[in-house]
């Protein structure tokens, strides 16, 4: 099993989503920005880092959202998302192909890989998911 925690960045009713590398696992496909718990940290943690290495950002954890088992033919991945605040340096593609700051109703025109087909259904058209009061 291999434990990733991934972002759900909010800014001013958007969300902010990555493309995947290509070369690798899933490449070109978008997804909520993130990656692979290490040993010794938290979940927290984790997401802070990967944030900060894929894209530059600092964010505010906020709280927990979704989690979600997956299996592909060669892995299984449990994924965490967690609900982050945007809080300084402009994303960029440091350790992704590109990003996009999107509203909840644009996600279905990017593909996304089937692990996170569950958190998108559960997202979609949710407005006062980006309440700002986060």
């Amino acid at each position: 099993m291999i434990d990733v925690a991934a972002g759900l960045v909010i800014r001013e009713g958007l969300l902010l989503i990555a493309q995947r590398p290509l070369g690798g696992h899933l490449a070109g496909l978008w997804e909520f920005p993130g990656g692979k718990l290490e040993p010794g940290e938290t979940w927290e943690q984790c997401l802070a880092r990967e944030l900060k290495e894929e894209l530059g950002i600092q964010v505010r954890f906020i709280r927990w959202f979704s989690e979600v088992t997956h299996s592909y033919p060669d892995r299984i991945i449990r994924l965490r998302f967690g609900v982050c605040r945007w809080v300084s340096d402009e994303p960029q593609a440091l350790g992704c192909a590109a990003f996009a700051w999107v509203l909840p109703g644009e996600l279905d025109q990017f593909r996304f890989p089937p692990a996170d087909t569950e958190l998108l259904e559960q997202i979609s058209g949710l407005g006062e998911f980006l309440d700002k009061s986060f």
